[in-house]
């Protein structure tokens, strides 16, 4: 594996000029930790590729649905399922998961309009529906799988199979993190793993430095993040030893040097992770912006995600998800109960999102920061059993708000059912695309060989979609 010959060679690597010095690795290593900049290649200690062009966006937040929001009860109304409630749908019905289809479900929950733009938007978002003037409602997203597993695959991957390197390690591995204390890559977890698992948040290919840290929103954020030793010294010696042993095999090899960076990140963060968890210096107005002290535990969980989400911004993190908290009943996966499973669910982020928007407008970070909500597919307009939808990768929406995009605009949209793109179909090649092009990276060019082809988050698919910016 090689980086493609659009770029110019990787020059010396901190860990190929260690091995071969006669210096010795602790010293250099400790003084680079203690801020030395000339001594460090970079925060990961691997070369970051840099942009094709202007960036819109510094920093990516992925607010990841579990499960797949119902796209008729949520951001795209159709009046034909309220006049066609209870009757037999009448267009051609596509193979569902479970095939157990029912007749047209309408919507329980009224929509309103919102914003000087009117975005229409269900009384399942009442907190979100304020910021309606900073959302671009995608209502023609499709995937191309309509499982779990494998749409969440080609979410995050581009690829509906394990194996291939996530959006955010992409984005660390061209862009790489302003913070020398934190990975460009991190995961907040809100206590759902992805059908699919921790391969939604792989390197790959990429070197392992790329990988997505996992933080929990707790006060210690990842397990073992306290250092064990009673005393900086003593740590600092057995990772003198570790580096010497490490430098005497490097020479080159990404596993080593990965391993290395990978050991020196962890250390950094046994001291940047704590400070990043402490949040009882918000104020109480904040606090309560994004639900901090609401009754609903799982409220309480995604607005601690989301906080910390805002201060790893403002820390230079590249790429930050954010994952589902667990609520009662199912994630956003309601093949029955449909009313009280999204509600429950839209109770937990609803009032955190907003807070998470209007906090970072207020702090002028939106305008430099790409939000984007979207699950892994849609919901069918037809019921499945008697008060459930199945899975629809056939037309859903997403949305995306601050990091250049136009706020206040719909683009693209469904049948009359809500059932199927109809006008102006969106692939995830081109949400890919189009959020690779906000952080100033050509996802033509962003590519690395392996197994002699060069590979890329698109593959050889993907358009930006510039009618989406402002």
């Amino acid at each position: 594996m090689h980086h493609c010959g659009r770029y110019q060679p990787r020059p010396i690597s901190r860990r190929e000029m260690l091995a071969r010095s006669a210096s010795g690795f602790g010293t250099i290593a400790l003084a680079g930790l203690l801020g030395d900049d000339l001594l460090a290649a970079d925060a990961t200690g691997l070369q970051q590729l840099g942009t094709h062009h202007v960036p819109r966006a510094r920093n990516v937040i992925f607010l990841y649905m579990d499960g797949g929001p119902s796209q008729v009860d949520t951001f795209d109304p159709k009046p034909m399922l309220n006049r066609m409630n209870g009757q037999s749908f009448p267009m051609q019905m596509e193979a569902t998961q479970f095939n157990d289809n029912g007749l047209i479900l309408k919507s329980p929950w009224a929509f309103n309009r919102h914003g000087e733009c009117g975005h229409p938007v269900s009384e399942l978002f009442p907190n979100v529906a304020s910021c309606a003037d900073d959302l671009c409602i995608v209502r023609s997203m499709t995937s191309k799988f309509s499982e779990h597993t494998n749409a969440n695959y080609f979410l995050h991957t581009g690829l509906g199979l394990a194996g291939r390197p996530t959006m955010g390690a992409w984005a660390s591995y061209g862009l790489g993190s302003e913070s020398k204390d934190l990975p460009g890559f991190v995961v907040l977890n809100g206590g759902l793993t992805p059908p699919g698992g921790l391969d939604c948040f792989s390197n790959g290919f990429l070197p392992a430095t790329h990988q997505a840290s996992i933080l929990k929103p707790d006060e210690y954020g990842m397990a073992y993040v306290r250092p064990l030793e009673a005393d900086l010294t003593r740590q600092q010696r057995k990772r003198d030893l570790i580096g010497k042993l490490d430098a005497e095999r490097s020479h080159g090899v990404d596993a080593i040097e990965s391993a290395i960076a990978n050991q020196e990140m962890a250390f950094r963060m046994q001291w940047a992770v704590p400070e990043l968890m402490e949040i009882d210096g918000e104020s109480p107005l904040t606090r309560k912006l994004y639900g901090l002290d609401a009754r609903y535990e799982p409220t309480r969980i995604f607005a601690r995600q989301c906080l910390l989400a805002r201060r790893l911004v403002e820390r230079g993190v590249r790429f930050i998800e954010l994952t589902c908290p667990m609520v009662d009943g199912d994630r956003w996966d309601q093949h029955d109960n449909l009313k009280s499973g999204h509600e429950n669910n839209a109770r937990a982020v609803d009032q955190p999102i907003a807070g998470l928007l209007k906090d970072l407008k207020g702090r002028g970070l939106l305008d430099e920061t790409l939000v984007v909500w979207a699950g892994e597919f849609g919901r069918t307009p037809f019921a499945q059993g008697t008060n459930g939808r199945d899975h629809n990768p056939f037309g859903y929406t997403i949305w995306m708000a601050g990091g250049g995009i136009r706020g206040g605009i719909t683009y693209g949209s469904t049948d009359e059912f809500g059932y199927k793109a109809v006008d102006k179909p969106v692939e995830i090649h081109d949400l890919h695309a189009t959020m690779l092009h906000l952080m100033g990276i050509d996802h033509t060019r962003l590519t690395v060989k392996v197994g002699g082809r060069d590979m890329r988050l698109t593959d050889v698919h993907g358009h930006v979609i510039h009618d989406l910016m402002a």
